[in-house]
């Protein structure tokens, strides 16, 4: 979905001479706004796991100081629905602050958000392969220090002289959690800086962002009009209101 939103967005040109992420750019700068998945992914400033559909990488809206994973959670047949954290301040008719229900569909992840941005809710989750190998990929650019805003297509495939196609296993291996740590951190620009949730032992799982929000601008990455719970529904609703205060 945001593969066709961005090139329909950066092609198609108004009476006004703009084009449609020209306008969206200006109204996300003003009024409140809400991006779940592929929109999650237009509102990002830094986007990885490209299609190769796209000839100059993924098109940004922007506005949210984050760096976004494209389908981190697999393709569309590996949609699932999980627990995750409800919006802040949010109860429900049972319990409060029970968990909410959030609908995972091709979804993207937050890997690493600004210090202007709040998080509002993280879950732990194995990359799918191909994500597997895109973060492989980024770690090795964060390490040598190379300044990532977007990153092209990562081939996630082993091509053999006997042509046989294999994906490539990406599996951490044992080591020190100072370690990880240290080796994802490495970055001296104070304007650029990236440090990626660490990978568990033997699993590949990490602790990504689900949701966030910088001022205006709210993000989940998954899709709560699926629901028939409206807590995230309401935050946005009170977004609303208050920017007409």
């Amino acid at each position: 979905e945001s593969t066709a939103m961005g090139l329909i967005g950066t092609s198609s040109v108004g009476k006004d001479g703009r084009n449609v992420w020209e306008a969206l750019k200006d109204f996300v700068a003003r009024k409140p706004t809400w991006g779940t998945c592929a929109g999650m992914i237009l509102l990002a400033e830094q986007c990885v796991g490209a299609s190769a559909v796209i000839e100059n990488g993924q098109a940004l809206i922007g506005g949210m100081d984050i760096l976004v994973c494209r389908n981190y959670f697999g393709s569309q047949v590996s949609s699932f629905e999980m627990a995750t954290p409800p919006p802040p301040g949010a109860k429900d008719d049972v319990k409060e602050e029970s968990s909410y229900p959030g609908v995972f569909i091709r979804a993207p992840a937050i890997l690493s958000a600004g210090p202007d941005v709040e998080v509002l809710g993280r879950v732990v989750a194995t990359p799918c392969r191909q994500a597997a190998v895109v973060l492989q990929e980024l770690e090795r650019k964060v390490v040598s220090g190379e300044k990532v805003i977007q990153m092209g297509v990562v081939d996630a495939l082993e091509r053999k002289s006997t042509q046989e196609i294999t994906y490539r296993v990406v599996v951490k291996q044992a080591s020190s959690m100072e370690e990880e740590k240290k080796e994802m951190s490495v970055a001296d620009d104070a304007e650029w800086r990236i440090e990626l949730p660490g990978a568990a032992d033997g699993s590949n799982a990490r602790e990504v962002i689900c949701a966030v929000q910088r001022n205006n601008i709210l993000c989940t990455a998954f899709h709560p009009e699926l629901t028939g719970d409206h807590r995230w529904h309401e935050y946005f609703a009170n977004m609303v209101r208050q920017s007409k205060a």
